[in-house]
C-alpha cells in the first residue's frame, strides 16, 4: 500500500508548484497536472513529463501511479523529496525549451546510454 494517497499527493504537488517563481512558469499554459496513472517507459517508470504541443500548449504531467510503483510504502519524506525533484526536473525541461536549448535531454540520453553499456558488460 502506498504511503501517500492520490488526494494528499495532488495537494502536495499544488503546494510545491505554488512555490515556483512566476517567471519560470511563463508559457506553461497547461500548468502542472497530477495524473492518477502510472506511465511505464521500458524498464523505467516516468515520474513526470514535460509536453509541448503546438495546439494544446505546454504542460508538466506528474504520474502519481509511477510514484506509487516506485516508492510504495516508503516514508512520506521520500515521496516529498522525489516529487519536488521531479517538478524541478520537468521545469528545467520547460525553461530550457523557452531558451531554445535541450541540455537536460542530452544529459538524460547520455545517462541511459551509460546504463545500457553497463548492462551489456554485466
Amino acid at each position: 500500500m502506498a504511503t501517500m494517497d492520490l488526494k494528499t499527493f495532488t495537494h502536495l504537488a499544488s503546494e510545491l508548484a505554488a512555490k515556483v517563481p512566476e517567471r519560470l512558469l511563463r508559457d506553461l499554459n497547461g500548468g502542472i497536472s497530477v495524473q492518477p496513472v502510472a506511465k511505464p517507459d521500458g524498464k523505467y517508470w516516468l515520474m513526470g513529463e514535460y509536453i509541448e504541443d503546438l495546439v494544446l500548449g505546454n504542460v508538466i504531467l506528474i504520474y502519481y501511479g509511477s510514484f506509487r510503483e516506485v516508492l510504495g510504502d516508503a516514508p512520506r519524506a521520500e515521496w516529498e523529496d522525489e516529487l519536488e525533484e521531479t517538478i524541478v526536473h520537468e521545469l528545467r525541461h520547460h525553461v530550457e525549451s523557452l531558451a531554445g536549448v535541450d541540455d537536460l535531454a542530452l544529459e538524460e540520453e547520455a545517462e541511459l546510454a551509460a546504463e545500457e553499456e553497463e548492462d551489456d558488460e554485466g
